[in-house]
């Protein structure tokens, strides 16, 4: 299901004294945050007005955040993103957590968690009845729109295999 935000990381420390915040970004590469204009922090909109990287954080810079004591106000809070801002070929997990999954024209059930490992992601099917590898030799397609995933199984994905 398309989210209407997507949390994009928090707020962890103040930057300087002209109202800088730190970010701890969630998405694939820090870099990815410096793509957008807007974005939302408990449920109020701001502009960005500048973002860079510093290492694996960003330096954000928001409209009307002008002073340390201001920043220091957003320490801990949750940037979110609008999905409207976003590709709509960029799927985010927290997304696919609940579409249907199909192999073969049946339903074998819905995604319930997904784990993130360094080589890729893995997709949990109720409650781990099902573990599918997110790579394209098995995820045939994906639909948030219909709330429906395609996948190709082989022998040792089901759970109860021996």
């Amino acid at each position: 299901m398309k989210l209407q935000f997507v949390e994009a990381g928090e707020i962890v420390t103040t930057h300087g004294v002209r109202g800088e915040v730190k970010v701890l970004p969630w998405l694939d590469c820090p870099e990815m945050l410096c793509e957008f204009e807007r974005c939302r922090l408990d449920g109020c909109e701001y502009t960005v007005e500048a973002c860079r990287v510093q290492k694996n954080c960003n330096l954000l810079k928001l409209q009307g955040v002008d002073t340390m004591e201001d920043a220091q106000k957003l320490r801990g809070k949750t940037v979110e993103l609008y999905r409207e801002d976003i590709d709509d070929e960029v799927i985010f997990a927290a997304e696919l957590v609940g579409v249907e999954v199909y192999t073969d024209g049946q339903q074998i059930g819905k995604i319930t968690e997904v784990l993130d490992y360094p080589g890729n992601s893995v997709y949990v099917i109720d409650e781990g009845k099902y573990m599918i590898p997110a790579v394209k030799e098995f995820i045939l397609s994906t639909d948030l729109e219909k709330n429906e995933m395609q996948v190709k199984l082989i022998e040792g994905m089901r759970s109860d295999e021996n």
